[in-house]
């Protein structure tokens, strides 16, 4: 694919663009503009049928887990309502976190809230260049500045949005935008399944050893060791690792000869803290500096939205973290679980565990994701904002394994995990030369060429 730039150029309320080019309200782009359901229908469990709200709305699809349930009756009735996205649909998040945005492709029995908005393009306009164009920064800035409400809660009225003007090449061109930009994303949501996937190989095996003590069990019962090795893949060597009994604990039935250690005796515990906001030379280019939003739906923070320079390092020098540490929030939203891969600080909501061993980083890691419910009983102490000291941090009972077998657990585990450090890394690669490239395409200072035969 060859790029080109244009210099025939005409001023506009959006600034320079090509002179072939159009600008049009919003409201002329579609066949279609709505939002949701604005009352929420009672919640039916075991149901077939959901009902989306902006927390459900993933990178580029509805995430169906944490959709509620109604009933089919309410479902009709939103569906007749016009409260059902077609496939081919952009959807666009207009109250609260503002701005989600993708084309819908799924085709499940699923009805939006008010708070979704549903873009239906008509025939002069590509679903993917207007969903690339809406999640433009430039674009989005605009929407907000212009039409956010101002109020505790950012709302944008389906007024507002017909408004907001809309750059408008030829159907062609915007395809090829549309598709270009499209690659991207499809690489970083397969880099993101793939993680998935990864992730949740590595939590069976976890959950298999260290939760369910499936190899203990097999033993009790008193079945063959061939038979067991071939059900859970294992080796007369691994399998002897394991005992054959249970004895009591404060957690509850554990195998014999494994112990109950808190997190403290795991590494060192470190609790955060923000360099001093007074000195601007304190951040810019240098390590990660950690924050609750950081730690949202990955593994590892390879792409932090701050970071700390070596004056701000040396400022507080003992709250550095190395690689491996495992990064637990514990203030307002508590249970989130990250890894660092370099070294790192991060802010006072969050404490890290700086293991004794490499070995422990992944068991740590998936022991502090199992523990999620645990920390926010423990952070729920009758005020308004969850909170989980370091000291009571600290002091989490956590299951101690025999080492031999944590040890062979993170041989197995460590490489699942650099797979899935190297996919983040990559995503982000592609994500900032999406996001370099994708205003120059949307204000035409990079032109593609349409109905070429050496794509």
């Amino acid at each position: 694919m060859t790029f080109y730039n244009t210099y025939d150029r005409k001023e506009t309320q959006l600034g320079l663009i090509p002179i072939n080019w159009d600008v049009v309200k919003l409201e002329d782009a579609l066949s279609l503009l709505t939002d949701g359901s604005h009352f929420s229908p009672k919640e039916t469990a075991d149901s077939p049928y959901y009902i989306s709200s902006v927390k459900d709305l993933g990178v580029d699809s509805i995430l169906i887990d944490t959709c509620k349930r109604i009933s089919k009756s309410d479902y009709d009735r939103l569906v007749r309502a016009g409260c059902k996205p077609e496939v081919g649909d952009v959807l666009f998040s207009k109250d609260g976190t503002m701005g989600i945005c993708f084309v819908y492709k799924q085709t499940m029995p699923i009805v939006v809230l008010s708070s979704i908005a549903i873009l239906r393009p008509n025939k002069d306009f590509d679903s993917y260049f207007l969903k690339q164009y809406l999640s433009n920064k430039a674009t989005l800035d605009l929407i907000i500045s212009a039409h956010s409400s101002g109020s505790a809660l950012p709302r944008l009225t389906l007024t507002n949005l017909k408004d907001i003007p809309v750059i408008k090449p030829s159907i062609a061109e915007q395809r090829k935008i549309g598709n270009i930009l499209s690659d991207f994303d499809l690489k970083i949501e397969l880099n993101n399944q793939i993680n998935k996937t990864l992730e949740s190989i590595a939590r069976t095996l976890f959950k298999s050893w260290f939760v369910d003590f499936d190899p203990v069990r097999a033993k009790m019962a008193g079945e063959p060791p061939e038979s067991i090795c071939k059900r859970l893949k294992f080796t007369p060597e691994i399998l002897d690792m394991f005992p054959d009994q249970f004895v009591d604990s404060e957690l509850g039935k554990i195998p014999e000869g494994w112990v109950v250690n808190q997190i403290s005796q795991f590494g060192d515990v470190v609790c955060g803290k923000t360099p001093s906001k007074t000195k601007p030379e304190y951040f810019g280019t240098g390590i990660p500096f950690i924050k609750i939003p950081d730690m949202h739906n990955d593994v590892y923070v390879v792409s932090p939205s701050e970071r700390v320079t070596p004056l701000g390092v040396a400022s507080q020098a003992r709250k550095t973290i190395p690689p491996g540490s495992i990064c637990v929030s514990c203030i307002a939203t508590v249970g989130k679980v990250v890894i660092t891969h370099e070294p790192s600080q991060t802010n006072q909501q969050i404490n890290s565990i700086i293991p004794n061993s490499p070995d422990y980083t992944v068991y740590l890691y998936l022991q502090m994701r199992e523990k999620e419910k645990e920390f926010h009983d423990l952070a729920s102490g009758g005020t308004a904002t969850l909170n989980m000291n370091t000291s009571t941090f600290s002091k989490v009972n956590v299951l101690m394994p025999n080492f031999e077998i944590l040890k062979r657990f993170s041989d197995f585990t460590v490489p699942i995990f650099n797979e899935i450090l190297l996919r983040q890394k990559e995503s982000n690669i592609l994500s900032n030369i999406r996001d370099t490239i994708l205003p120059k395409l949307m204000s035409g200072k990079i032109r593609v060429p349409v109905g070429d035969t050496n794509e």
